[in-house]
């Protein structure tokens, strides 16, 4: 079967209510007839999009045995996310830039989470390296659950590089590090920000932490070292949003 599969309710209904254009055909349990699944159906007939009934059997395998609730879309071959040479274009959205920078995140439910809160905190883009570290696929869309969709991915092949670029675009990069002095209540997010966040377990590479115009902590109480990367990524975003005013 041609094309990038997706699977699960939010995931779905998220890539028919963004860009129904991709989505070449959905196949659905027969068995399920329930309201969630009956409002998806609606939605792809709205969109005139084909839908063929299935046993469980059969989405479990074109899941790969993954959870699909019911259903697995295929959507058409396309480039993955966004280019680094769109970043110009999505800084001068409306508002001061906010940006999340992800160092080598590789697991896929850590992102899908990263950009459910980067969805949220109104984030302009997400920005990660090409190597080392995941991209956009069908786990990610599940886990983010719509908001893969929503915020633009950018992937570069030079993250340091990018990053000096960002600064020479008046763009603040703040990195969360754990044993910094200053604690992310201190730092000013009002003017145009990239918040960068290390992989799991590793944090920051040195050359990124260099870029850094500034490092900053999440004050936890004594015996906590560090938190995943997608809970410190919520955090970090809405102080952002909050010194912002946080208009909806």
């Amino acid at each position: 079967m041609a094309g990038e599969l997706i699977r699960g309710l939010h995931a779905v209904a998220a890539a028919l209510n963004h860009e129904p254009e991709q989505v070449r055909g959905l196949w659905v349990e027969r068995q399920r007839r329930d309201g969630r699944m009956q409002s998806l159906l609606d939605q792809a007939a709205g969109h005139g999009v084909a839908v063929y009934w299935a046993d469980r059997a059969e989405l479990d395998r074109l899941s790969g045995g993954a959870r699909h609730q019911g259903v697995v879309a295929r959507l058409a071959i396309r480039p993955r996310g966004h280019a680094e040479a769109d970043l110009p274009t999505l800084l001068a959205a409306d508002g001061p830039a906010l940006l999340l920078v992800l160092d080598g995140v590789q697991d896929p439910h850590n992102l899908g989470a990263c950009l459910r809160s980067a969805a949220a905190a109104g984030v302009h883009a997400v920005i990660a390296p090409t190597d080392r570290a995941v991209s956009l696929n069908a786990t990610v869309r599940k886990v983010a659950s719509g908001a893969a969709e929503m915020v633009p991915f950018v992937q570069v092949t030079n993250l340091a590089r990018t990053l000096r670029g960002l600064r020479e675009q008046g763009v603040w990069i703040v990195g969360a590090v754990g044993e910094a002095d200053d604690a992310l209540y201190d730092v000013d997010f009002a003017p145009p920000t990239a918040i960068v966040l290390g992989a799991e377990e590793k944090g920051l590479r040195r050359l990124t932490r260099e870029v850094c115009d500034r490092l900053a902590r999440i004050p936890m109480a004594a015996g906590m070292a560090s938190l995943n990367v997608s809970v410190a990524a919520g955090i970090f975003l809405f102080e952002a949003r909050r010194q912002r005013g946080m208009k909806s």
